[in-house]
């Protein structure tokens, strides 16, 4: 069904309700009116990496771990993999009466915010720190959930519009200021490109003010932007109870019929929390009109007609059978996307381990499932520990010895203990073992959402990039054996790992890999798959944090790869692999490069190819060579191709500090490797990227 003929339905049919009626359809919770046969729906349902919060669900990587692919073909299968075992459970629910939160087919995803300082808490929700990674995956995503049928499979939801990236304690009343340029070169590129051209059918706005304006109720980013520049046809929600910040936080209206009447009036449709109850009561006080309300409940129902969930018309997915939720070639896509995702940091010929002897799994995330799924989560019919998937591995090949060291982040395990009572346990096992894997990191304890109790740190984000006081001691004392030591990193952030980096073997970066991913981190422990993940965020050492913006400032200054002028620990765009691959014969013009890649090894492997371009002559040019191309590539041993690879438009162009877009200088260089053209990735791969002029 195309939009108009959708909008027309809707139209009608909301023509036919009366005032109340209409506004009561503005809340996430719209009930049944059923003097029009129009059923109760629910429209909060979350699918950030799976289906989240609705039950069962195929249990994807964390986001961050997707973006670590670099393969938007993949994190579209993983859309469709969503919106498939969505529909499949909508279908099952609504035939038995069940319409409640998160069993609907609007999915609030992707979470599509620049992760600009690593001290965010949500940053692993995103897809990295650069614009055109967060677009080409935010856009694959979107295709994936909503599909290329007749009806939307699903309504993806590009979140949080925009400018948000913490601190998460001061969400409820701060405000982001960003610059002209900052705002087209850096926070709305990827908003802008799922609304025009991926066609996402929703926006969330963020609970922040973005230059004084709430953005659930800014004139500048809903009305002016969206809707105005950018010709944004679907509908608008808030976050969750981000309308009510207006008079509680921010301090912008004074009665929660103003803030209601504010944000429907710059075009916020739908109200997730319980502002639009009070619509009436902004109507009573001519605050609003009956034709803002009409025009909200029409974006809404054509946003359902679309989904072919009104009027008995049905859609072509009504047939999805529950069968579909977590079956075989789900997981085996999700298990895809944990072999690809993480990222190799060191090795000094350690790994790929072999599968015999006795392995020390040591670590407070070696047999941990909040390791293994981030946030937003949905449930797994099984869970697959790092610990348990190297236990499968060496079954009837070798011994696993295993001790949780320490607390994730308190100084005892067991309340009644000294200190550090497990670091005693682990050099036991350390020392008794042939190789050990020491796995520490994170989990949402320590980085995740908002103010929460059982945070580590009380606010979600981090006070710094360090492991926990706990897991340094634990990590110094297993290192002090002596034994080959493989430190698994599993988190979705920046980390300070220098020490790790110094003395340990190897280094794995896991991030949050998915509900079964210990079995995906065991097969590249042991070389079944090579490694091929790449950095999307830059790992900086934890002085580096001195030296940039503080937390609340926005400016890009010193920020990510584009601009950071010290030397990170990991650059954006690095990782290792087990294979020997090497790029020749680069060509390039200004729409695509062509580049020769040979696989040395005896091994097949897959491996990103990276472009990156740098404006010579510019000055409005970012810092350092900007990302505009990547191709991820599967070879043989021995094999080599020749691949094409398109390169962003956008990248020849420059932004000014009054936020116009225009041409760049012409004057170009382009850069291909299997990093950034850096001086830290030369060093840590022993290559040096390609490079040709651009004219």
């Amino acid at each position: 069904m195309d939009r108009k003929t959708a909008e027309a339905k809707a139209r009608a049919l909301v023509s036919r309700m009366t005032l109340r009626e209409k506004a009561s359809q503005l809340r996430f919770d719209s009930p049944a009116i059923e003097r029009l046969g129009i059923p109760a729906y629910n429209w909060w349902n979350e699918a950030l990496h799976g289906v989240a919060r609705g039950g069962t669900a195929t249990s994807f990587p964390q986001a961050i771990g997707l973006a670590a692919m670099f393969d938007d073909e993949l994190v579209e299968k993983l859309g469709d993999v969503a919106s498939t075992e969505g529909r499949a459970k909508f279908n099952q629910f609504s035939k038995k009466g069940d319409r409640d939160i998160y069993h609907g087919l609007s999915f609030w995803s992707p979470n599509i915010n620049i992760f600009r300082d690593p001290r965010w808490g949500r940053g692993h929700e995103t897809y990295g720190e650069d614009p055109y990674l967060t677009s080409r995956l935010g856009q694959a995503y979107v295709h994936g959930l909503q599909g290329n049928g007749e009806h939307l499979k699903s309504a993806a939801c590009a979140k949080h519009f925009a400018v948000h990236s913490g601190p998460e304690a001061l969400r409820h009343q701060f405000n982001a200021v960003a610059t002209p340029k900052d705002l087209e070169e850096t926070y709305l590129p990827a908003f802008e490109d799922l609304v025009t051209k991926a066609k996402v059918e929703s926006v969330m706005g963020a609970y922040n003010r973005t230059n004084g304006e709430p953005c659930c109720g800014s004139r500048m980013l809903l009305r002016d932007t969206l809707r105005g520049k950018w010709h944004f046809e679907g509908h608008v929600v808030s976050d969750c109870w981000a309308i009510r910040d207006f008079h509680t936080g921010h301090h912008v209206t004074s009665t929660s019929a103003e803030s209601a009447a504010l944000a429907l009036k710059m075009g916020c449709d739908l109200n997730c929390g319980n502002s639009y109850q009070c619509l009436m009561s902004a109507y009573d006080q001519e605050l609003i009109t009956e034709e803002d309300i009409t025009e909200a409940a029409v974006h809404l129902f054509t946003t359902r007609y679309l989904l072919g969930i009104m009027g008995g018309e049905g859609s072509e997915y009504d047939g999805i059978p529950y069968s579909a939720v977590e079956c075989d070639a789900h997981l085996a896509l999700s298990h895809e996307a944990t072999l690809k995702s993480c990222v190799l940091l060191k090795n000094n010929g350690l790994l790929p381990l072999k599968a015999e002897g006795t392995v020390g799994v040591i670590g407070p995330n070696a047999n941990s499932r909040g390791a293994l799924i981030g946030n937003y989560y949905g449930t797994s019919s099984r869970y697959v520990t790092v610990l348990e998937g190297i236990q499968d591995r060496l079954e009837g090949h070798g011994r696993v010895l295993y001790s949780e060291g320490c607390h994730l982040f308190k100084d005892r395990i067991e309340p009644l203990a000294q200190a550090d009572d497990r670091i005693a346990e682990a050099v036991a096992v350390a020392e008794n073992s042939d190789v050990v894997v020491l796995a520490l990191g994170y989990d949402e304890r320590i980085e995740g959402e908002e103010p929460d109790d059982g945070n580590a740190y009380g606010s979600g984000d981090k006070n710094d990039l360090l492991l926990p006081a706990s897991q340094r001691r634990l990590l110094d004392a297993v290192l002090a054996v002596g034994k080959p030591t493989v430190v698994l990193l599993m988190a979705g952030s920046s980390v300070d790992v220098s020490t790790a980096q110094e003395k340990a073997d190897a280094i794995l970066l896991t991030w949050y890999p998915g509900a079964r991913g210990g079995k995906a981190v065991a097969e590249l422990l042991f070389g079944d798959v090579s490694p091929s993940g790449k950095l999307p965020v830059t790992f900086y050492h934890n002085e580096a944090l001195a030296e940039m913006p503080e937390f609340t400032d926005y400016s890009m200054k010193d920020r990510t790869y584009r601009y950071y002028t010290g030397t990170p620990l990991y650059p954006f765009g690095y990782g290792l692999s087990y294979a020997d691959m090497q790029l020749s014969e680069l060509s390039a013009d200004r729409d695509c490069a062509c580049v020769t890649i040979t696989n040395h090894s005896d091994i097949s492997a897959d491996e990103v190819i990276e472009l990156y371009i740098k404006d010579n002559l510019s000055p409005d040019a970012p810092v350092n060579p900007i990302l505009c191309g990547f191709a991820r590539v599967s070879l043989a041993a021995g094999e080599s191709k020749s691949i094409r690879i398109p390169i962003q438009q956008r990248a020849f162009t420059v932004v000014k500090e009054d936020g116009r877009r225009v041409p760049g200088s012409g004057n170009w260089t382009l850069y291909a490797g299997f990093g950034q053209p850096d001086s830290r990735t030369e060093e840590l791969t022993g290559q040096k990227c390609l490079s040709v002029p651009v004219q």
